[in-house]
């Protein structure tokens, strides 16, 4: 597994300040070339592993649904608020790359996709903490195929449960756009990764 280890210092952590050594997993969402996918789209993380999503020209959303609902809030078939990243409208000449960062809080399975047009049914979801060990049928190619028959692609509501922020445009922002179900994340130079943020409140 590919990952960037930093020292984060003030990060929050329930009420408490404390200096720690986080890992973080970046996950570039979209591609210049106009494809509809995250990357990498299935990962393995630790609870109080940070994820920062890097968004790529375009206007995409992270959000978080069920499995079953995949196009779905979270918030609109179950208790958890979930996290949602809003819109992220990236120009194709933007110097900074905006980010959208949140902390791992459980290793059940978290399934997520883009609220844009049809970009759900067309395959622009991901998940984190696969396991099918547990449960065969809830893997990512199953998550896909009910998003393909998705009748509606709906937005979050309030952003929650993340930090925004920004790094510098590198090549998450002309990749080729080739996507693979991997648990190995591409390694960043920066991160906004200060504040309390949770993700992964419940397998469902």
């Amino acid at each position: 597994m590919q990952f960037t280890t930093f020292a984060l210092s003030a990060l929050s952590i329930g009420s408490a300040l404390a200096a720690s050594s986080v890992t973080v997993h970046v996950v570039q969402v979209g591609a210049a070339n106009g494809t509809l996918a995250y990357f990498p789209n299935n990962i393995k993380a630790a609870v109080g592993d940070m994820i920062q999503f890097q968004f790529a020209p375009n206007n995409h959303t992270v959000t978080q649904s069920t499995f079953d609902q995949p196009c779905m809030p979270i918030a609109m078939n179950s208790n958890v608020t979930g996290v949602y990243s809003g819109f992220m409208p990236v120009t194709a000449s933007a110097t900074t790359t905006p980010t959208y960062t949140v902390m791992v809080n459980a290793t059940t399975p978290m399934w997520f996709y883009c609220s844009q047009g049809k970009h759900c049914q067309n395959g622009m979801t991901m998940v984190v903490n696969e396991n099918t060990a547990a449960n065969s049928t809830r893997s990512l190619a199953n998550f896909q195929s009910l998003a393909a028959k998705a009748t509606v692609n709906l937005p979050g509501g309030a952003i929650a449960d993340g930090t925004a922020g920004s790094t510098a445009s590198n090549s998450s922002s002309s990749s080729s756009g080739s996507s693979t179900s991997s648990s190995a994340g591409t390694k960043s130079t920066s991160a906004s990764a200060a504040g309390r943020v949770r993700v992964g409140e419940a397998d469902v």
